[in-house]
């Protein structure tokens, strides 16, 4: 019986197209910390129209400023926070979304370009064309996301919806996943976990462990949908003590809005209380889980460098979040917390790869 031969694509092209996604994924990242700078300066209602080909192009005269800043004029944003703004002043919040925008919009012609090209020249084939495709969706997704985000900010509130902006978040970081996901899977193809998994025993405490990093991998992205929350409502402005918050273990104000499951999207101190809570279970999940994986004797070297990164980015992660509350959210520590979300779930996601 003839059996048809699955077509393999050479090394090369693998190589080439991970070092593509490893890009888009570096222009990810950096969108996710220009996207949270623009949220921390008030920038994100500064551009009040949606256009994906003129907006590129920024204000040229004096003429174009006095246009902008008079649309600004008209949305609950000015009217109530910020009446007295300057056009000078205005022209600094505008910067920065025009960046993120424009970021946005590399991002796309970074990961079209380049797919076009893979895709004419052969070099992928149907399994990895589908991946490749549905990622381009899911940008494309994306940004109907931020419009829709942006659009809750512009009539009646002073500033986006909490929820239109966790799942904008939300959608970056999925995003994000999947190209690391891809390109990592490109570079290593096959099993990284066992150098030499020797024995029944061994291969069972790898698979435990690879469980053990998925579910850690699904509580980092619980917490990064946590952060989107509180970034929305502010919740990082208030009960800046650590560990207590304003001397309580539990807050007594966590369910006083009714019905009661508002307060886990709406009430600042349960917002901010949930977060802090994630937090806890990662500081000592995955310490168990770093010492779990050094008792396994046949885990790769690679496997074994992935746990230390990902003990080491959670270090440092605590630390930038604990700065950042006791500082009540200082622009530089709180945009680099946002990165060290990427970096963690970076290595995480790493960690679940090369256990896989």
């Amino acid at each position: 019986m003839k059996t048809s031969a699955i077509p393999v694509l050479p090394v090369r092209s693998h190589t080439a197209i991970a070092v593509w996604l490893l890009i888009c994924c570096v222009l990810v990242f950096a969108m996710v910390v220009v996207g949270g700078v623009t949220r921390l300066t008030g920038s994100g209602l500064s551009i009040v129209e949606w256009q994906p080909l003129i907006g590129t192009i920024p204000p040229l005269s004096e003429q174009d400023w006095v246009i902008l800043f008079e649309k600004y004029q008209k949305i609950p944003q000015y009217e109530l926070v910020n009446k007295d703004m300057s056009l000078d002043a205005f022209k600094g919040i505008f910067w920065w979304e025009y960046f993120h925008r424009l970021l946005g919009r590399l991002i796309g012609l970074v990961y079209f370009v380049p797919l076009v090209y893979f895709i004419v020249r052969k070099q992928v084939d149907r399994a990895l064309g589908l991946k490749l495709f549905g990622i381009f969706i899911l940008g494309g997704l994306q940004g109907l996301m931020g419009w829709y985000m942006v659009m809750s900010g512009l009539s009646e509130n002073t500033h986006v919806s909490q929820y239109r902006l966790m799942a904008h978040l939300g959608l970056a970081f999925v995003i994000y996943a999947a190209m690391f996901w891809v390109a990592t899977g490109l570079l290593s193809p096959g099993s990284n976990a066992s150098a030499d998994a020797s024995n029944a025993d061994s291969a069972k405490s790898l698979v435990k462990l690879r469980h053990f990093s998925l579910a850690l991998t699904g509580l980092v992205f619980i917490m990064v949908l946590s952060g989107g929350l509180v970034a929305g409502i502010h919740a990082g402005k208030a009960y800046n003590t650590f560990p207590l918050m304003d001397g309580f273990l539990i807050p007594p104000a966590l369910f006083v809005l009714d019905p009661w499951y508002r307060n886990f999207f709406d009430n600042i101190t349960t917002v901010q209380f949930d977060h802090r809570l994630i937090a806890w279970l990662l500081i000592f999940l995955v310490p168990y889980f770093w010492f779990k994986a050094l008792r396994t004797t046949d885990l790769s070297t690679s496997a074994r460098l992935a746990c230390h990164l990902l003990l080491l980015t959670l270090i440092i992660q605590v630390g930038l979040g604990i700065t950042t509350l006791l500082l009540a959210v200082p622009l530089t520590f709180a945009a680099a917390h946002q990165a060290g979300a990427v970096l963690l779930f970076t290595a995480v996601l790493w960690c679940t790869r090369k256990l896989t």
